[in-house]
């Protein structure tokens, strides 16, 4: 089968699929989260209200040991749609936040496959994934998270994954923080939200089968970071709204500097620069 003919029934039977996973905002789990982000771990107790964007990180995907894959990923069509394309990376995020979630709340996520879109790229064919996960509590909608994963070839055996050169982050930041990316802190993210993609964890595995020079970052611990340092820097507001862009990878070990300006008319501009002062990350948030 080629694959146009293979997408066309991966979209048949995939697009508009709902997965429905139940999760406790656990005291014990906010321990772990806070102590994994350098946080006081008995500051969440409950009833305590949370950081509003930290609803990522309850109601993961948990598939059995049975079901992972050669890559860490769970096998195609246990959880994800079955895409005929190796490689799958996070890309970039579209999120709402009309509610609260606070700690011991009983939390619902209803991820639906949104969108699943082939198409031709710099480095070749790749494909889309958009899935759209909706956290309820009671019934009432507390975000709307729309995901972009990105499905690519695999690269040939001994060369190096293609990465764009990159560009000059902004320069006009009202803030900055640096931070480090030691491999302690990816472990524990990856712990939290039940990663086991082996690109951040198995540097064997990342040169020889993925071709990149050494274990990769997580997007979603880049995200989150991010997303932490703007809202520590816009104390007079409440997040109500994020897009997201990854645009080069960054590596674990790596320095990294996270940047943003004022809010300016509910909306600030953030984003994230290497070493070398290349644009990593992008993100617009919106303050209510």
């Amino acid at each position: 089968m080629d694959f146009t003919t293979a997408i066309e029934a991966v979209k048949r039977d995939w697009l508009g699929h709902v997965r429905v996973t139940e999760d406790d905002v656990s005291p014990s789990m906010l321990r772990r989260i806070a102590a994994m982000l350098d946080l006081d771990p008995d500051a969440y107790p409950r009833g305590a209200l949370l950081p509003p964007h930290w609803f990522s990180m309850f109601a993961c995907e948990s598939a059995r040991q049975s079901d992972i894959g050669p890559d860490g990923h769970p096998n195609k069509g246990v959880i994800l749609p079955p895409i005929p394309l190796p490689r799958r990376m996070g890309a970039g995020r579209r999120v709402r936040i009309p509610g609260e979630l606070r700690v011991g709340d009983a939390l619902v996520k209803k991820a639906e496959v949104a969108a699943i879109e082939p198409k031709q790229a710099r480095t070749g064919t790749i494909c889309v994934l958009t899935m759209r996960n909706t956290f309820e509590v009671g019934g009432k909608v507390v975000a709307v998270d729309e995901f972009d994963a990105v499905y690519r070839e695999a690269v040939p055996p001994g060369t190096k994954s293609p990465v764009n050169e990159g560009v000059a982050a902004p320069t006009d930041a009202a803030w900055s923080e640096t931070k480090h990316l030691p491999p302690t802190l990816v472990f524990r993210y990856s712990a939290i939200t039940w990663n086991a993609h082996r690109i951040h964890y198995d540097a064997d595995y990342s040169r020889a089968e993925e071709g990149y020079p050494n274990t990769v970052q997580n997007g979603g611990l880049t995200m989150q970071l991010l997303l932490d340092a703007a809202v520590r820097n816009a104390p007079a507001h409440r997040l109500a709204g994020i897009g997201a862009r990854l645009t080069r990878p960054i590596y674990v070990g790596d320095t990294v500097t996270l940047v943003g300006t004022a809010v300016k008319e509910g909306r600030m501009e953030a984003w994230v620069a290497d070493r070398d002062g290349r644009l990593c990350a992008q993100m617009e948030l919106d303050f209510a």
